[in-house]
């Protein structure tokens, strides 16, 4: 969904269409609604092609020996965090079990060996005949991979690199380095948001050492700067059943697959309904990839001053989610229009910031029993890629709902607090704030087809 938001509203494919023909495989745009997005982009528009999974035990033990291996090779606190916190606790045993001759091999410095036999095993591995067949009839100048972390573009890589048609990833969130299970393929060129993602793409893949590696900012957020996305406070409050002349909190969630952020939304709902913000509103807004309509009877005893946002994708597969022009001005304007923006080491952190919004941010665990406290502390003050954003001054960490409570009431009474804290944010985590991103990505993918790509005749 976030990539398409790339595709459809940025100068993404209309600066590559001049320096050649596109085409883009989405996997949203078999879906009826979804289809009707695309009739304005100027590129040759087809679903994906259906991918199997690795059916034999061999390659998958592989794999996950492999990001053991990694693991232990560096030890990154994002990584050592989650697999201590979460994966452990849920990985069957014989998967655990392969931890052990991990550590062996990255200790003896194999590691590069391993993952080299790893990836001309799963590259001979066809997943995708049909993506075979489109590369080897399309022949294109390059395959430009959006989604390199996950389980279905990795095998379209495949099938061009047996092909021998070169290849680009676009890393297409700040977090993916040092949060994501690891790449494996060995890709051509790569494409990062910011000069620290770039850091860490070459001290965490020696192989990006050797390639090119564009730093072209954050695409997503170049709606951001487009006023045909924007509308007047009156009418998006119109639209969410909310007052134009009150303050709007905005309580962003996270995925529920992670933690269980909705109690500290409950919390909230209920301080706003017993007054504790004079008249200011609450608006909830659910996580619009993951949400699948849990909450959408958790806020109904609040009263009018508490809203829900509603999700049109809610129940959708994830990777068949998208968003129209209706959805992408309701996602803009909730952040435009806020005036606090409450949440948990989200990355609507950043969203709130290129707005100049003051952001509060939990570090404790709102559920019953606070069984994730030690996780958030680490997302907060471990993780690789948010722990300087907690700390930069730039948001509000709080402790429990009283110190929310303050944190919220000074906010609104005080919103200049912190501004050039929150400049900093969106300037280390974007690289540019000038909503010319998928322009500079453009010209990021024509400069590798002509001047680097493997084959190319200097």
């Amino acid at each position: 969904m976030l990539v398409d938001r790339v595709f459809l509203h940025t100068g993404l494919i209309e600066s590559l269409a001049k320096h050649g023909d596109v085409s883009v495989w989405a996997s949203s745009f078999d879906e009826d609604v979804a289809a009707s997005n695309w009739t304005a982009v100027d590129a040759k528009i087809e679903s994906f092609p259906p991918v199997r999974p690795f059916r034999e035990r061999p390659h998958n033990y592989l794999r996950r020996l492999n990001e053991f291996v990694w693991d232990y090779r560096f030890m990154l606190p994002s990584r050592v965090s989650m697999q201590k916190h979460v994966r452990d606790k849920t990985l069957p045993g014989q998967i655990l079990a392969l931890k052990l001759p991990a550590r062996l091999l990255a200790y003896s410095g194999t590691e590069r060996i391993l993952e080299n036999a790893l990836e001309k095993l799963l590259v001979s591995y066809p997943r995708s005949v049909e993506a075979s067949n489109r590369l080897a009839e399309l022949r294109p100048s390059v395959v430009i991979s959006t989604g390199p972390f996950q389980f279905e573009q990795p095998a379209v890589f495949t099938a061009a690199k047996r092909l021998g048609i070169p290849t680009l990833a676009y890393i297409p969130s700040w977090d993916n380095v040092s949060t994501k299970n690891r790449m494996v393929f060995k890709y051509d060129g790569y494409i990062v948001w910011n000069e620290q993602n770039k850091r860490e793409l070459l001290d965490f893949y020696p192989h990006a050492r050797n390639v090119p590696v564009y730093v072209v900012g954050a695409p997503q957020f170049d709606v951001f700067y487009q006023d045909r996305f924007k509308i007047e406070r009156a009418d998006f409050c119109n639209e969410q059943q909310l007052r134009a002349d009150r303050k709007i909190i905005v309580y962003s969630l996270g995925s529920p697959n992670f933690l269980k952020e909705h109690h500290g939304a409950i919390e909230m709902a209920r301080r706003v309904k017993a007054g504790h913000f004079g008249d200011a509103q609450l608006l909830v807004r659910p996580h619009p990839i993951h949400d699948n309509a849990e909450m959408s009877g958790l806020f109904s005893e609040f009263g009018s001053a508490v809203r829900l946002q509603s999700t049109p994708n809610a129940g959708k597969d994830l990777i068949r989610r998208t968003q129209d022009e209706t959805q992408i001005v309701d996602w803009v304007n909730t952040f435009r229009h806020a005036d606090v923006v409450v949440n948990l080491a989200s990355t609507v952190t950043i969203d709130a910031a290129i707005f100049d919004k003051p952001v509060v941010n939990l570090d404790f665990d709102p559920q019953p029993g606070q069984r994730d406290q030690a996780l958030i502390n680490d997302v907060n003050h471990k993780w690789n890629h948010f722990k300087p954003i907690a700390e930069s001054g730039g948001v509000w960490l709080v402790n429990n709902f009283d110190e929310l409570e303050n944190a919220v009431k000074t906010y609104l009474e005080m919103p200049e607090l912190h501004k050039l804290e929150r400049k900093w944010i969106a300037e280390y985590v974007c690289g540019y704030l000038d909503g010319g991103c998928g322009k500079r990505m453009a010209q990021a993918i024509t400069d590798f087809v002509d001047h680097s790509a493997p084959g190319r005749t200097k």
